[in-house]
């Protein structure tokens, strides 16, 4: 009897050490839970000197973020402005020369900035200019020989320029073409095999750059595309709805690069978002950060350069923006800052 006693002992004790364990466990899988669902933080930075406004062109070199053109509710813009991301504060630049617009693009090409195409209240632009930030000019650069657009996707990479997408006024785009600045040219390319689209975004992690979002049709789309600088080439990636947990599908967002990871922040999908989501090259998978902390927006600015992000700017419905927030994915979300 002794020995069926220490047994059942036996047996209990292993059942409260083993209820134990569970429970620590789900605490311990509570914790880290919570501290997913708070990674990220945002820190309001220096508002904007200018008016408010949305769809407004941007690029960043080197420690600078760069904004001009947009619209303010009122009117098209050609004010241009630079954000010094460690001294926080904003200064005015040379005014954009071209005609007053919004829903251009902006990117840079070896420490020249540039901005071109977009929409002046009545016909879709072709025009590009280049912006020189060591002696605060601007020059006319060779005109796109295709058709004129707005909503598009630039990007710099490589010593060229690369542009495609958008919507020409009439029908949405899918054709790509590559500046050279040494030559003053445009060329198409051939092989980008996704679907027409405007209002997209991209976000460059080392040679490779990747596009998604955007919409045509009415329809929100969720193909999600690598673009091989070396080769030229594109390779589809898993979609963006590719989980059910996903909610990345969108228009008219911001994308930008932090520590070698992509983003794709705020937008539109049936309303203006303030979801931000973090894209991880090596896995082709996506992970929920916490939400731009101030109102909800699309067609905002973004300045990063892989250091550092900031978004802001923007609008919703009919309200438009002019505040600024720093973000830090990895640190816990504190409401405070």
């Amino acid at each position: 009897m002794k020995y069926i006693y220490n047994m059942k002992g036996r047996v209990n004790h292993i059942k409260m050490l083993t209820m134990a364990s569970v429970t620590l466990c789900l605490m311990a899988s509570c914790s880290n839970d919570d501290e997913d669902e708070d990674l990220g933080n945002w820190i309001d930075q220096s508002v904007f000197d200018g008016s408010p406004r949305s769809g407004s062109a941007y690029f960043t070199i080197g420690n600078i973020g760069y904004s001009g053109v947009g619209y303010d509710g009122d009117d098209y813009l050609t004010s241009f402005w630079s954000y010094d991301m460690d001294g926080d504060y904003w200064s005015q630049k040379a005014d954009f020369p071209g005609t007053a617009r919004n829903a251009a693009v902006g990117f840079t090409i070896n420490d020249k900035g540039y901005i071109g195409s977009g929409y002046d209240g009545l016909d879709e632009l072709a025009d590009f200019y280049s912006y020189d930030p060591t002696t605060n000019t601007w020059t006319t650069i060779a005109t796109f020989p295709s058709t004129p657009r707005r909503s598009a996707v630039a990007f710099g990479i490589n010593g060229y320029g690369y542009f495609g997408t958008g919507f020409d006024g009439d029908n949405d785009r899918k054709d790509f073409w590559k500046y050279d600045p040494s030559t003053d040219s445009w060329h198409e390319l051939v092989g980008f095999g996704g679907d027409k689209r405007r209002a997209a975004i991209t976000f460059t992690i080392g040679d490779y750059v990747y596009m998604g979002t955007g919409v045509s049709n009415g329809i929100y789309l969720d193909d999600f595309w690598a673009f091989d600088s070396a080769t030229e080439s594109w390779t589809q990636k898993l979609d963006l709805d590719e989980e059910d947990d996903y909610s990345i599908v969108r228009s008219n967002a911001v994308g930008f690069t932090l520590n070698d990871y992509g983003y794709i922040a705020t937008g539109t999908y049936g309303g203006t978002l303030q979801s931000i989501w973090e894209y991880d090259p090596s896995t082709d998978t996506w992970e929920s950060k916490t939400d731009f902390e101030r109102t909800s927006r699309q067609d905002a600015v973004v300045f990063s350069n892989n250091a550092k992000a900031f978004i802001g700017l923007g609008r919703t419905g009919s309200l438009y923006l002019d505040d600024l927030e720093q973000f830090f994915p990895y640190d816990e979300y504190d409401d405070e800052d």
